[in-house]
């Protein structure tokens, strides 16, 4: 299926994802959850014992999403309440969810960004406000890329994640254009692209791995393997 053509002259904003856009998500969360086992180790050891292993952690992260459907779309809360609900089994203190989750928190923010995320993010800024959409619990400003950045909107703030075209008209609200006039970029083909063209938005997936696009519906406007390729292509 081919591609729409992008038409750069519409783009008075951009918004762009996080996660797995600007830096991979999984070493980052494999690296925060081998801190907290190492801290309940030594602050709540029989909840480390009863969960002995990062997948052991992750699995109860898991139950959780189906225990608080509610939680869904806010990974804070998700993980913490798993923190509480695995301390609890364990007989530990539940109370300790708050700091054991502060040290998660902040081990989560020490991503390692792409080798082109800095120079993409000033070339993008230096053209456009930026505002960044993200399901995620990550913050551009701990993170150190906040100054890129017009406004941060994550799901667990709004109350909102991607796909829904809500999230993605807010930012372009933060940034007073019309949905139309904003350029969506991000690496997940549902969430992301096909999200940024229900709301009316252009959009470019990031696909690396040269995956297939997975609908049937429309393709988003543009498809590049890499950060560096959107900034040839806006040039």
């Amino acid at each position: 299926m081919p591609n729409l053509s992008l038409d750069t002259s519409r783009i008075r904003a951009i918004s762009i994802d996080l996660d797995d856009t600007l830096w991979p998500i999984w070493p980052t969360i494999t690296r925060a959850e081998s801190v907290l086992l190492d801290w309940l180790t030594h602050h709540a050891p029989a909840t480390a014992a009863l969960f002995s292993d990062t997948e052991a952690l992750r699995a109860i992260r898991n139950q959780m999403v189906t225990l608080r459907p509610d939680l869904k779309g806010d990974l804070s809360a998700l993980r913490r309440e798993s923190i509480r609900l695995a301390l609890t089994q364990a007989g530990d203190e539940p109370a300790l969810a708050e700091p054991a989750f502060d040290l998660f928190f902040a081990e989560r923010q020490r991503v390692e960004l792409f080798d082109d995320a800095h120079d993409t993010l000033a070339f993008l800024s230096a053209r456009y406000p930026v505002v960044a959409v993200s399901n995620g619990n990550a913050d551009i400003h701990r993170i150190g890329i906040g100054h890129y950045f017009r406004h941060s909107i994550s799901a667990s703030d709004f109350g909102i994640a991607k796909p829904d075209v809500r999230i993605f008209h807010a930012a372009a609200t933060a940034v007073d254009v019309l949905p139309h006039e904003v350029l969506h970029v991000g690496d997940d083909a549902t969430l992301d692209a096909q999200g940024a063209l229900n709301a009316g938005m252009q959009a470019v997936w990031i696909n690396s791995a040269n995956h297939p696009w997975p609908h049937d519906d429309t393709p988003p406007h543009a498809t590049v393997d890499s950060l560096t390729a959107l900034c040839r292509l806006l040039a």
